[in-house]
């Protein structure tokens, strides 16, 4: 059965099928010896013999972990400035694994690993919608009406930022916390959100992705997805 090349990268763990595209367009990718540069170009596993930067590749079992990410660790599996990266809490024979999206430096909770580019895709990509929910504890008071504000939308740098739901858990003496559901997720958009309204985020936890809840798993301790979970995030990307 013949597949997409850079689904096929991405199923054998090389990285997530946009980040293959760009290995193919690179020149990195060789099949039965031939450089191949064409995005969408079918293979065959089965029958063809595929390379990246002379590595041959073979399908690998496919992984799916929830890690709670400490603050202080970055997503990605190297860093330039030797930050600390959720790869490294990972067993050495998982080192290939990636984030499927993004925590920032300073922000914890919940974030899957895995080697399934597909499974990557349809939790990311905005047109799948798949809800995360975000605790924030916030310098300032978080009023209904800036709750109100947030779930309307408000642009920031160009982008339009919007929460599908905000609710206030507690706001007191010059502090809160809140509760903020989001389907898309882009770059620090929690942040950016509460910094229209000139609110300071102190902490920002991820706690829920579509049905699945960081739970009481530890910091810097992960998990393997169950089957019925894997199948419900998959449902939810529907």
């Amino acid at each position: 059965m013949q597949v997409r090349l850079q689904k096929f990268l991405a199923d054998a763990g090389v990285a997530s099928r946009r980040a293959s595209e760009r290995v193919i367009a690179e020149g990195r990718v060789t099949v039965n010896g031939k450089v191949v540069k064409e995005l969408g170009t079918k293979v065959d596993p089965d029958a063809d013999h595929i390379s990246v930067d002379g590595r041959p590749l073979k399908l690998k079992r496919k992984l799916y972990l929830a890690v709670h990410k400490p603050k202080g660790y970055i997503c990605s599996r190297n860093d330039p400035e030797n930050r600390p990266t959720c790869n490294e809490l990972l067993p050495p024979e998982w080192s290939n694994l990636y984030s499927v999206g993004r925590l920032d430096f300073l922000s914890e909770g919940l974030i899957f690993y895995t080697n399934d580019g597909d499974f990557a895709l349809k939790l990311t990509h905005p047109r799948y919608g798949v809800r995360k929910l975000y605790r924030v504890s916030v310098s300032g008071q978080v009023t209904p009406e800036i709750a109100s504000t947030l779930t309307k939308g408000v642009y920031h740098e160009g982008d339009l930022l919007k929460a599908e739901k905000v609710r206030i858990l507690r706001s007191a003496q010059g502090k809160s916390l809140v509760e903020l559901t989001l389907r898309e997720g882009k770059n620090r958009e929690v942040r950016r959100l509460f910094e229209t309204q000139n609110l300071t985020v102190d902490k920002l936890q991820r706690v829920q992705i579509g049905a699945i809840k960081l739970g009481e798993l530890p910091k810097g301790k992960w998990r393997t997805l169950t089957a019925a979970e894997i199948k419900s995030l998959i449902s939810a990307a529907k």
